[in-house]
């Protein structure tokens, strides 16, 4: 049984890709490249996964666009 605040495997994925590329370009990533990097293909489940770690307070966006995700301290 998991606890109910802790991340999926997918989300700590997810999260680390998104740490990874700001650290590697200087800006966020796109679905897609978050997608290729945790390997899914789908953008809606990528989405999917970027809302419910926006929700945790974890990631948030300046705009209305997943590029504008930063990552909350």
């Amino acid at each position: 049984m998991t606890r109910p605040d802790a991340l999926s495997s997918r989300q700590e994925a997810i999260l680390s890709a998104i740490r990874d590329w700001i650290a590697e370009t200087g800006e966020s990533p796109t679905v897609r490249q978050i997608g290729a990097r945790v390997g899914l293909s789908s953008t809606s489940s990528v989405a999917y996964q970027l809302g419910r770690l926006e929700a945790r307070g974890l990631i948030s966006r300046t705009g209305h666009r997943w590029r504008s995700c930063r990552l909350s301290t």
